[in-house]
């Protein structure tokens, strides 16, 4: 099942080449040069790349750096007291979409998912295949298997609901998951996220929900915001235990030094989701 085409995955295959090929080359390997070891030639891989991100080859070369987290930090670090201010949309247009969401109770996050119907999908989106599994009520899992592969981002999930019922059905979840990746259509409805964790994971999910498009803040930043000042391992740990993925968008969060931290799907997903999300803001 294809979310918007099946065009972007291809992209991001192309995309997590050429970051291997920077991260040996850096900024000064030239458009021809990466053109030559894709085996594209010069004016495919600009107009392919310019389709993807909306910017030139060199100016996305920069934004995948490995330097670039640290200019995030310097010139697009927001604390969350000001982007509660901004709202979710922030100055990025990826997501110009309005989400909702619900939290599951504690008693039924106890429960560890029996008598819950979770249905699943795979997608192809632009970081690659993404599993989405959504409730009645909306998306409560992404995966993202480009790095980790289809059947570790399955049972990933599989894991974190042992006692739920899963029924495979990516025609139920297909709007929600159009209306994810910013698809652009008067007949999609919003997209609704179900939140199934612990209070401080849900408190920490809401934080990062906070961070606008195209910005970044830090796990300190995240700690201070849901009231545990010194408890920035746990807020870590709970970062990474988000189950949604780019919605809940735990890629906007960065080591205080600029280091780019962890990720649950890979590190090159993460860079690749900071440079595309920089790229939109910057086009």
């Amino acid at each position: 099942m294809n979310v918007q085409t099946s065009e972007s995955g291809y992209h991001y295959n192309v995309m997590r080449r050429a970051i291997e090929l920077i991260d040996q080359g850096g900024e000064s390997l030239s458009l021809e040069e990466l053109a030559r070891q894709m085996d594209m030639s010069p004016a495919h891989f600009q107009r392919l790349f310019s389709r993807w991100t909306g910017v030139s080859p060199k100016r996305y070369q920069q934004y995948l750096t490995l330097g670039h987290a640290k200019a995030l930090l310097r010139e697009r670090f927001t604390t969350l007291e000001t982007a509660h201010g901004v709202g979710l949309s922030g100055s990025g247009r990826l997501h110009d979409l309005f989400l909702k969401w619900e939290a599951m109770s504690p008693g039924e996050y106890a429960r560890k998912g029996a008598g819950l119907t979770i249905y699943w999908g795979w997608f192809e989106s632009p970081f690659g295949p993404t599993l989405v599994m959504g409730t009645a009520k909306g998306i409560c899992g992404m995966a993202f298997a480009a790095e980790t592969g289809e059947e570790a981002a399955m049972q990933d999930m599989l894991s974190r609901w042992p006692l739920a019922d899963y029924v495979e059905d990516p025609m139920r979840l297909r709007p929600w998951v159009l209306s994810a990746f910013g698809a652009a259509s008067d007949r999609l409805e919003p997209t609704p996220l179900y939140l199934i964790g612990s209070p401080l994971q849900i408190k920490v999910w809401e934080a990062l929900m906070q961070i606008p498009s195209g910005q970044v803040t830090t796990y300190s930043q995240i700690a201070q915001a849901v009231g545990t000042p010194q408890a920035v391992r746990a807020v870590g740990t709970a970062v990474g235990r988000n189950p949604v993925s780019w919605l809940i968008p735990c890629h906007r969060a960065l080591r205080k030094s600029g280091g780019l931290g962890g990720y649950h799907w890979g590190l090159p997903v993460k860079r690749a989701m900071l440079a595309y999300e920089a790229a939109q803001a910057d086009a």
